[in-house]
Protein backbone atom coordinates (compact mmCIF):
# COMPACT_ATOMS: atom_id res chain seq x y z
CA UNK A 1 0.00 0.00 0.00
CA UNK A 2 1.41 3.48 -0.87
CA UNK A 3 1.38 5.99 1.98
CA UNK A 4 -0.47 9.41 0.78
CA UNK A 5 0.17 10.95 3.99
CA UNK A 6 2.36 14.03 4.63
CA UNK A 7 4.79 13.59 7.01
CA UNK A 8 3.95 16.01 10.25
CA UNK A 9 6.22 18.92 9.44
CA UNK A 10 4.91 19.13 6.26
CA UNK A 11 1.17 19.10 7.07
CA UNK A 12 1.53 22.06 9.52
CA UNK A 13 2.94 24.11 6.92
CA UNK A 14 0.41 23.06 4.33
CA UNK A 15 -2.34 23.35 7.03
CA UNK A 16 -1.23 27.10 7.44
CA UNK A 17 -1.41 27.95 3.67
CA UNK A 18 -4.65 26.22 3.22
CA UNK A 19 -6.61 27.38 5.54
CA UNK A 20 -5.08 31.07 4.46
CA UNK A 21 -7.03 29.97 0.93
CA UNK A 22 -10.04 29.49 2.79
CA UNK A 23 -10.30 32.92 4.30
CA UNK A 24 -12.59 34.47 1.92
CA UNK A 25 -13.88 37.72 3.35
CA UNK A 26 -13.82 36.79 6.70
CA UNK A 27 -13.09 40.20 8.01
CA UNK A 28 -9.21 41.24 9.79
CA UNK A 29 -8.34 37.63 8.85
CA UNK A 30 -4.43 37.31 8.82
CA UNK A 31 -1.43 35.02 8.42
CA UNK A 32 -0.28 33.32 11.60
CA UNK A 33 3.13 32.02 12.03
CA UNK A 34 3.23 28.36 12.09
CA UNK A 35 4.48 26.16 14.79
CA UNK A 36 6.35 22.75 15.39
CA UNK A 37 6.37 20.82 18.49
CA UNK A 38 9.29 21.72 19.59
CA UNK A 39 8.50 25.09 19.50
CA UNK A 40 5.32 24.97 22.39
CA UNK A 41 6.12 26.91 25.27
CA UNK A 42 9.32 28.75 23.74
CA UNK A 43 9.74 32.64 22.61
CA UNK A 44 7.14 32.52 19.89
CA UNK A 45 4.25 30.02 21.06
CA UNK A 46 2.63 29.72 24.19
CA UNK A 47 2.64 26.03 26.13
CA UNK A 48 -0.73 25.74 24.00
CA UNK A 49 0.14 26.88 20.53
CA UNK A 50 -1.14 30.77 20.63
CA UNK A 51 1.26 33.28 19.80
CA UNK A 52 3.16 34.51 22.47
CA UNK A 53 3.48 38.31 21.15
CA UNK A 54 0.97 40.99 21.02
CA UNK A 55 -0.42 42.54 18.69
CA UNK A 56 1.34 45.26 15.80
CA UNK A 57 -0.92 48.07 17.85
CA UNK A 58 -0.45 46.93 21.29
CA UNK A 59 -4.01 46.80 21.90
CA UNK A 60 -3.36 42.92 22.44
CA UNK A 61 -0.34 41.90 24.77
CA UNK A 62 2.07 39.74 24.91
CA UNK A 63 1.64 36.21 27.03
CA UNK A 64 2.97 36.57 30.70
CA UNK A 65 1.92 33.12 31.95
CA UNK A 66 -1.57 34.14 32.71
CA UNK A 67 -2.53 34.11 36.36
CA UNK A 68 -1.11 31.50 38.66
CA UNK A 69 -1.73 33.00 42.02
CA UNK A 70 -5.00 33.96 43.73
CA UNK A 71 -4.88 38.43 44.21
CA UNK A 72 -4.55 39.55 47.72
CA UNK A 73 -8.11 39.89 47.65
CA UNK A 74 -9.27 36.61 47.81
CA UNK A 75 -10.39 34.10 50.60
CA UNK A 76 -10.44 30.74 50.37
CA UNK A 77 -13.97 29.16 49.92
CA UNK A 78 -15.29 32.12 48.77
CA UNK A 79 -15.75 33.41 44.66
CA UNK A 80 -13.11 34.21 42.86
CA UNK A 81 -12.08 37.89 43.03
CA UNK A 82 -11.36 40.53 40.20
CA UNK A 83 -7.79 40.87 39.75
CA UNK A 84 -8.05 44.14 38.02
CA UNK A 85 -10.77 45.94 40.39
CA UNK A 86 -9.42 49.20 39.28
CA UNK A 87 -9.57 48.55 35.49
CA UNK A 88 -11.77 50.98 33.81
CA UNK A 89 -13.76 51.07 30.41
CA UNK A 90 -11.30 52.06 27.19
CA UNK A 91 -14.48 52.80 24.76
CA UNK A 92 -17.61 51.40 24.22
CA UNK A 93 -19.31 49.94 21.10
CA UNK A 94 -23.01 51.25 20.35
CA UNK A 95 -25.23 50.39 17.32
CA UNK A 96 -24.15 54.11 16.78
CA UNK A 97 -20.61 53.49 16.27
CA UNK A 98 -20.45 49.38 15.33
CA UNK A 99 -19.29 50.43 11.83
CA UNK A 100 -15.96 51.88 13.15
CA UNK A 101 -15.49 48.02 15.25
CA UNK A 102 -17.00 45.97 13.01
CA UNK A 103 -13.41 44.19 12.00
CA UNK A 104 -13.71 43.01 15.70
CA UNK A 105 -16.86 41.85 16.09
CA UNK A 106 -18.39 38.87 14.75
CA UNK A 107 -22.00 38.88 12.42
CA UNK A 108 -24.17 37.96 15.62
CA UNK A 109 -22.54 40.45 17.75
CA UNK A 110 -23.50 43.14 15.32
CA UNK A 111 -26.91 42.19 14.97
CA UNK A 112 -27.47 42.30 19.24
CA UNK A 113 -26.34 45.85 19.17
CA UNK A 114 -28.62 46.33 16.50
CA UNK A 115 -31.73 44.58 17.87
CA UNK A 116 -31.42 46.47 21.16
CA UNK A 117 -29.69 49.97 20.37
CA UNK A 118 -30.78 51.76 23.10
CA UNK A 119 -29.94 49.28 26.02
CA UNK A 120 -27.01 47.03 24.73
CA UNK A 121 -23.71 47.91 24.58
CA UNK A 122 -20.22 46.68 24.43
CA UNK A 123 -17.91 47.70 27.49
CA UNK A 124 -14.09 47.86 26.44
CA UNK A 125 -11.74 47.36 28.79
CA UNK A 126 -7.82 46.38 28.61
CA UNK A 127 -7.10 43.34 27.10
CA UNK A 128 -5.41 40.69 30.53
CA UNK A 129 -4.40 37.40 28.67
CA UNK A 130 -5.03 35.69 31.83
CA UNK A 131 -5.64 32.35 30.82
CA UNK A 132 -3.38 29.24 32.55
CA UNK A 133 -3.11 25.49 33.34
CA UNK A 134 -1.04 23.56 35.49
CA UNK A 135 2.83 22.64 34.24
CA UNK A 136 2.14 19.09 33.80
CA UNK A 137 -0.91 19.86 31.07
CA UNK A 138 1.28 21.95 29.40
CA UNK A 139 3.51 18.49 29.17
CA UNK A 140 1.29 16.74 28.00
CA UNK A 141 -0.07 19.30 25.30
CA UNK A 142 3.40 19.03 23.89
CA UNK A 143 3.24 14.85 23.88
CA UNK A 144 -0.06 15.69 21.61
CA UNK A 145 1.44 17.56 19.90
CA UNK A 146 4.01 14.94 18.57
CA UNK A 147 1.42 12.12 18.64
CA UNK A 148 -2.29 12.67 18.38
CA UNK A 149 -4.37 11.89 15.28
CA UNK A 150 -7.95 11.88 14.61
CA UNK A 151 -9.81 8.76 14.54
CA UNK A 152 -11.86 8.05 11.29
CA UNK A 153 -11.62 11.73 10.18
CA UNK A 154 -12.55 13.57 13.35
CA UNK A 155 -16.03 11.41 13.63
CA UNK A 156 -15.68 9.61 16.09
CA UNK A 157 -12.60 10.87 18.32
CA UNK A 158 -9.01 11.14 18.74
CA UNK A 159 -5.90 8.47 19.15
CA UNK A 160 -3.12 8.78 21.08
CA UNK A 161 -3.59 12.28 22.92
CA UNK A 162 -4.44 12.46 26.80
CA UNK A 163 -5.38 15.37 29.68
CA UNK A 164 -6.14 18.27 26.69
CA UNK A 165 -6.50 19.89 23.69
CA UNK A 166 -4.60 17.40 21.20
CA UNK A 167 -3.90 19.31 18.10
CA UNK A 168 -2.16 22.80 19.41
CA UNK A 169 -1.04 22.90 15.80
CA UNK A 170 -4.37 22.77 14.57
CA UNK A 171 -4.34 22.10 10.65
CA UNK A 172 -8.02 22.01 9.87
CA UNK A 173 -11.48 23.56 11.41
CA UNK A 174 -12.07 19.84 13.32
CA UNK A 175 -9.08 19.80 14.93
CA UNK A 176 -10.11 23.35 16.64
CA UNK A 177 -13.42 21.58 17.43
CA UNK A 178 -11.53 18.84 19.46
CA UNK A 179 -9.14 21.18 20.83
CA UNK A 180 -12.42 22.86 22.47
CA UNK A 181 -14.20 20.05 23.03
CA UNK A 182 -10.88 18.27 24.76
CA UNK A 183 -9.45 21.09 26.41
CA UNK A 184 -8.20 20.64 30.11
CA UNK A 185 -11.19 21.71 32.57
CA UNK A 186 -9.76 20.23 36.01
CA UNK A 187 -10.56 16.36 37.05
CA UNK A 188 -13.33 17.20 39.05
CA UNK A 189 -16.10 19.85 39.67
CA UNK A 190 -19.00 20.32 41.82
CA UNK A 191 -20.61 23.39 41.31
CA UNK A 192 -24.29 24.82 42.08
CA UNK A 193 -25.67 25.60 38.51
CA UNK A 194 -28.54 28.25 37.91
CA UNK A 195 -30.32 28.58 34.48
CA UNK A 196 -33.38 30.69 33.24
CA UNK A 197 -34.68 31.40 29.86
CA UNK A 198 -36.03 35.12 29.92
CA UNK A 199 -39.24 36.41 28.50
CA UNK A 200 -39.76 39.40 26.39
CA UNK A 201 -41.27 40.80 29.01
CA UNK A 202 -38.30 40.38 31.27
CA UNK A 203 -39.81 37.41 33.77
CA UNK A 204 -37.86 34.03 34.58
CA UNK A 205 -37.94 31.42 36.71
CA UNK A 206 -34.20 30.05 37.60
CA UNK A 207 -34.14 26.15 37.58
CA UNK A 208 -31.34 25.40 40.12
CA UNK A 209 -29.08 22.31 39.95
CA UNK A 210 -26.17 20.48 41.83
CA UNK A 211 -23.71 19.92 39.02
CA UNK A 212 -21.05 17.13 39.73
CA UNK A 213 -18.83 16.68 36.51
CA UNK A 214 -15.90 14.42 36.54
CA UNK A 215 -13.24 14.28 33.65
CA UNK A 216 -11.43 11.10 33.12
CA UNK A 217 -9.59 12.17 30.46
CA UNK A 218 -8.09 15.20 32.05
CA UNK A 219 -6.09 13.25 34.72
CA UNK A 220 -2.34 13.36 35.24
CA UNK A 221 -1.50 9.31 35.91
CA UNK A 222 -4.26 6.75 35.27
CA UNK A 223 -6.90 6.30 37.65
CA UNK A 224 -9.86 3.74 38.62
CA UNK A 225 -11.99 5.51 37.28
CA UNK A 226 -10.06 5.66 33.82
CA UNK A 227 -8.98 2.54 33.83
CA UNK A 228 -12.57 1.36 34.09
CA UNK A 229 -13.77 3.97 31.29
CA UNK A 230 -10.61 4.31 28.63
CA UNK A 231 -12.95 6.03 26.15
CA UNK A 232 -14.42 8.28 28.97
CA UNK A 233 -14.53 12.44 28.02
CA UNK A 234 -17.26 13.45 30.92
CA UNK A 235 -19.56 11.91 33.52
CA UNK A 236 -21.59 14.24 34.45
CA UNK A 237 -25.00 13.70 37.25
CA UNK A 238 -26.79 16.31 38.06
CA UNK A 239 -29.56 16.96 40.92
CA UNK A 240 -32.58 19.56 40.67
CA UNK A 241 -32.77 21.74 44.05
CA UNK A 242 -35.03 24.35 42.57
CA UNK A 243 -37.92 25.43 41.88
CA UNK A 244 -39.90 22.99 44.23
CA UNK A 245 -41.64 21.06 41.47
CA UNK A 246 -38.63 19.87 39.79
CA UNK A 247 -36.46 19.56 43.01
CA UNK A 248 -35.65 15.84 43.06
CA UNK A 249 -35.04 15.04 39.93
CA UNK A 250 -31.91 14.01 38.50
CA UNK A 251 -30.15 13.26 35.34
CA UNK A 252 -26.61 11.36 34.39
CA UNK A 253 -24.76 11.25 31.23
CA UNK A 254 -21.59 9.49 30.32
CA UNK A 255 -19.89 11.10 27.26
CA UNK A 256 -17.02 8.83 25.21
CA UNK A 257 -14.16 10.40 23.43
CA UNK A 258 -14.72 8.51 20.39
CA UNK A 259 -18.45 7.85 19.22
CA UNK A 260 -17.46 5.64 16.53
CA UNK A 261 -16.60 3.00 20.15
CA UNK A 262 -19.74 3.65 22.24
CA UNK A 263 -22.45 6.44 22.12
CA UNK A 264 -23.18 8.97 24.49
CA UNK A 265 -25.17 7.56 27.20
CA UNK A 266 -27.75 9.53 29.62
CA UNK A 267 -30.30 8.91 32.07
CA UNK A 268 -32.96 10.37 34.02
CA UNK A 269 -34.45 9.93 37.81
CA UNK A 270 -37.62 10.82 38.38
CA UNK A 271 -38.66 11.72 41.76
CA UNK A 272 -42.34 10.75 40.83
CA UNK A 273 -41.80 7.35 39.46
CA UNK A 274 -38.40 6.72 41.77
CA UNK A 275 -36.38 4.87 39.28
CA UNK A 276 -33.92 5.74 36.76
CA UNK A 277 -34.75 5.73 33.62
CA UNK A 278 -32.37 4.88 30.08
CA UNK A 279 -33.79 8.13 28.05
CA UNK A 280 -33.10 7.43 23.80
CA UNK A 281 -30.60 9.93 21.70
CA UNK A 282 -29.53 12.95 24.06
CA UNK A 283 -27.90 15.35 21.76
CA UNK A 284 -27.27 17.50 18.45
CA UNK A 285 -30.07 19.59 17.47
CA UNK A 286 -32.44 18.58 20.23
CA UNK A 287 -33.96 21.34 22.59
CA UNK A 288 -31.65 21.20 25.63
CA UNK A 289 -33.65 20.74 28.79
CA UNK A 290 -35.01 23.46 30.35
CA UNK A 291 -34.06 26.03 27.93
CA UNK A 292 -37.97 26.64 26.56
CA UNK A 293 -35.96 25.75 23.13
CA UNK A 294 -33.61 28.67 22.80
CA UNK A 295 -30.56 26.39 23.18
CA UNK A 296 -29.78 23.08 21.50
CA UNK A 297 -28.24 20.14 23.38
CA UNK A 298 -24.83 20.09 21.27
CA UNK A 299 -24.51 24.36 22.13
CA UNK A 300 -23.96 23.39 25.78
CA UNK A 301 -20.51 25.14 26.29
CA UNK A 302 -21.57 27.02 23.02
CA UNK A 303 -20.47 23.15 21.24
CA UNK A 304 -20.20 19.74 22.64
CA UNK A 305 -20.07 16.32 21.04
CA UNK A 306 -19.65 14.44 18.06
CA UNK A 307 -18.36 17.60 15.24
CA UNK A 308 -19.40 14.56 12.40
CA UNK A 309 -22.86 15.97 11.54
CA UNK A 310 -20.96 18.91 9.72
CA UNK A 311 -17.96 19.98 6.84
CA UNK A 312 -15.46 21.90 9.23
CA UNK A 313 -13.27 24.62 7.82
CA UNK A 314 -10.38 26.42 9.57
CA UNK A 315 -10.86 29.99 8.21
CA UNK A 316 -7.70 31.44 9.94
CA UNK A 317 -7.14 33.66 12.76
CA UNK A 318 -8.37 37.32 13.66
CA UNK A 319 -8.70 39.95 16.25
CA UNK A 320 -12.28 39.37 18.16
CA UNK A 321 -14.37 41.17 21.28
CA UNK A 322 -15.18 38.23 23.41
CA UNK A 323 -16.01 38.35 27.35
CA UNK A 324 -13.02 37.51 29.18
CA UNK A 325 -11.88 37.92 32.86
CA UNK A 326 -15.53 37.83 33.80
CA UNK A 327 -14.95 38.12 37.70
CA UNK A 328 -17.77 40.47 37.96
CA UNK A 329 -20.24 39.17 36.16
CA UNK A 330 -19.35 35.76 38.79
CA UNK A 331 -19.43 37.61 41.09
CA UNK A 332 -21.57 36.40 44.66
CA UNK A 333 -22.68 40.06 45.71
CA UNK A 334 -24.82 40.16 42.86
CA UNK A 335 -29.09 38.97 42.74
CA UNK A 336 -30.17 37.41 39.81
CA UNK A 337 -32.30 40.91 38.95
CA UNK A 338 -28.64 42.29 38.99
CA UNK A 339 -27.72 40.17 36.37
CA UNK A 340 -30.77 39.42 33.95
CA UNK A 341 -32.14 42.71 32.22
CA UNK A 342 -35.38 42.22 29.76
CA UNK A 343 -33.27 41.68 26.79
CA UNK A 344 -29.95 40.74 27.71
CA UNK A 345 -27.47 40.62 30.55
CA UNK A 346 -26.61 43.87 32.47
CA UNK A 347 -24.49 45.53 30.14
CA UNK A 348 -22.42 46.98 32.97
CA UNK A 349 -21.51 43.78 34.46
CA UNK A 350 -19.61 42.19 31.35
CA UNK A 351 -16.07 42.97 30.47
CA UNK A 352 -15.30 42.80 26.43
CA UNK A 353 -11.40 42.67 25.78
CA UNK A 354 -9.24 41.97 22.43
CA UNK A 355 -8.08 38.69 21.49
CA UNK A 356 -6.75 36.80 18.78
CA UNK A 357 -9.16 33.83 18.03
CA UNK A 358 -9.32 30.73 15.46
CA UNK A 359 -12.19 31.18 13.32
CA UNK A 360 -14.10 27.63 12.49
CA UNK A 361 -17.21 27.13 10.28
CA UNK A 362 -19.38 24.33 10.06
CA UNK A 363 -21.73 23.64 6.96
CA UNK A 364 -24.56 20.84 7.62
CA UNK A 365 -23.47 17.69 5.81
CA UNK A 366 -25.86 16.24 3.51
CA UNK A 367 -28.66 13.90 4.55
CA UNK A 368 -27.88 15.38 8.01
CA UNK A 369 -30.92 16.53 9.98
CA UNK A 370 -30.08 19.60 12.28
CA UNK A 371 -31.82 23.09 12.84
CA UNK A 372 -28.77 24.52 11.96
CA UNK A 373 -27.20 24.96 8.85
CA UNK A 374 -24.40 26.54 9.30
CA UNK A 375 -22.10 27.73 12.47
CA UNK A 376 -19.13 29.92 13.23
CA UNK A 377 -17.52 29.55 16.26
CA UNK A 378 -14.49 31.86 17.49
CA UNK A 379 -11.87 30.11 19.48
CA UNK A 380 -10.11 31.82 21.97
CA UNK A 381 -6.50 31.30 21.20
CA UNK A 382 -5.39 30.89 25.00
CA UNK A 383 -7.64 28.58 26.45
CA UNK A 384 -9.47 26.72 23.15
CA UNK A 385 -12.43 27.65 24.36
CA UNK A 386 -15.53 28.45 21.92
CA UNK A 387 -15.99 32.34 23.23
CA UNK A 388 -18.30 33.33 20.24
CA UNK A 389 -21.02 31.42 18.68
CA UNK A 390 -23.12 32.53 15.06
CA UNK A 391 -25.29 30.01 14.13
CA UNK A 392 -27.68 29.83 11.14
CA UNK A 393 -31.38 28.50 10.39
CA UNK A 394 -32.12 25.82 7.24
CA UNK A 395 -32.18 29.07 4.87
CA UNK A 396 -29.28 30.64 5.99
CA UNK A 397 -30.37 33.39 7.82
CA UNK A 398 -28.20 33.92 11.15
CA UNK A 399 -30.75 32.58 13.92
CA UNK A 400 -28.84 32.67 17.34
CA UNK A 401 -25.49 33.97 18.70
CA UNK A 402 -23.96 32.94 21.75
CA UNK A 403 -21.04 34.34 24.60
CA UNK A 404 -19.26 32.28 27.06
CA UNK A 405 -18.13 34.43 29.66
CA UNK A 406 -14.92 33.41 31.05
CA UNK A 407 -12.36 33.49 33.30
CA UNK A 408 -9.30 32.25 35.11
CA UNK A 409 -10.37 29.88 38.41
CA UNK A 410 -6.79 31.07 39.48
CA UNK A 411 -6.71 28.38 42.62
CA UNK A 412 -5.99 25.86 39.78
CA UNK A 413 -5.77 27.48 37.62
CA UNK A 414 -7.90 26.73 34.97
CA UNK A 415 -9.83 28.69 32.57
CA UNK A 416 -13.80 28.32 32.11
CA UNK A 417 -16.70 29.67 31.35
CA UNK A 418 -18.71 31.00 34.35
CA UNK A 419 -21.91 31.88 32.43
CA UNK A 420 -22.98 31.03 28.74
CA UNK A 421 -25.95 33.84 27.24
CA UNK A 422 -27.99 32.15 23.93
CA UNK A 423 -29.65 35.37 22.00
CA UNK A 424 -32.25 34.20 20.14
CA UNK A 425 -32.36 37.34 17.61
CA UNK A 426 -35.86 35.94 15.78
CA UNK A 427 -37.84 35.19 19.73
CA UNK A 428 -36.00 38.26 20.91
CA UNK A 429 -35.42 36.47 23.39
CA UNK A 430 -32.30 34.89 25.73
CA UNK A 431 -31.11 32.24 27.72
CA UNK A 432 -28.70 31.67 30.63
CA UNK A 433 -26.93 28.68 31.78
CA UNK A 434 -24.12 29.08 34.64
CA UNK A 435 -25.60 31.25 37.34
CA UNK A 436 -23.49 30.71 40.45
CA UNK A 437 -24.06 34.31 42.39
CA UNK A 438 -24.73 33.94 46.01
CA UNK A 439 -24.27 30.38 45.74
CA UNK A 440 -21.42 28.17 47.05
CA UNK A 441 -18.41 28.36 44.56
CA UNK A 442 -16.90 25.93 42.08
CA UNK A 443 -15.36 23.01 43.93
CA UNK A 444 -12.19 21.93 42.33
CA UNK A 445 -11.29 17.63 43.51
CA UNK A 446 -8.53 15.17 42.46
CA UNK A 447 -10.10 12.54 41.30
CA UNK A 448 -14.17 10.45 41.57
CA UNK A 449 -14.70 6.49 41.84
CA UNK A 450 -16.10 4.90 39.18
CA UNK A 451 -19.36 3.77 40.95
CA UNK A 452 -20.03 7.34 41.47
CA UNK A 453 -21.28 7.98 37.89
CA UNK A 454 -23.37 5.12 37.26
CA UNK A 455 -27.07 4.71 36.89
CA UNK A 456 -27.57 2.28 40.09
CA UNK A 457 -25.97 5.21 42.03
CA UNK A 458 -28.35 7.70 40.68
CA UNK A 459 -30.98 7.51 42.93
CA UNK A 460 -28.27 7.70 45.93
CA UNK A 461 -26.67 10.86 44.60
CA UNK A 462 -30.42 12.41 43.91
CA UNK A 463 -32.07 12.13 47.28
Amino acid sequence: MVNTRLPKTRRWKLGAALALLFLGSAPAAAEHPVATPDDLGGPVFTPLGAERSGNATGSIPAWDGGIITPPDTYEPGRHETDPFPGDTVIYTVTADNLDQHSEHLSEGQKALLQAYPDSWRMNVYRTRRTASYPDWVYEAVRENARLAELSTEGKGGVRNARVSSPFPIPETGVEVIWNHNLRWRGIRVKRTNGKAAVTRKGRYSVVLAELDIGFPYGVREPTPFTRKYPNLMIGYRSRTIEPSFLAGDGGLIIEPIDQTESARKSWLYNRALKRVVRTPTFGYGMPGADTDGLRTVDEFELFNGSPYMYEWRLLGKRELLIPYNSYRIHSSDLKYDDVLHRDHVNPELVRFELHRVWVVEGRLKDGMRHVYSRRVFYVDEDSWQISVSDSYDLEGGLWRTAMAHGLNYYTVPVHLSTLEVFHDLEEQRYYVDGLDNRRAPYEFLEGADPREFSPNALPYYVR
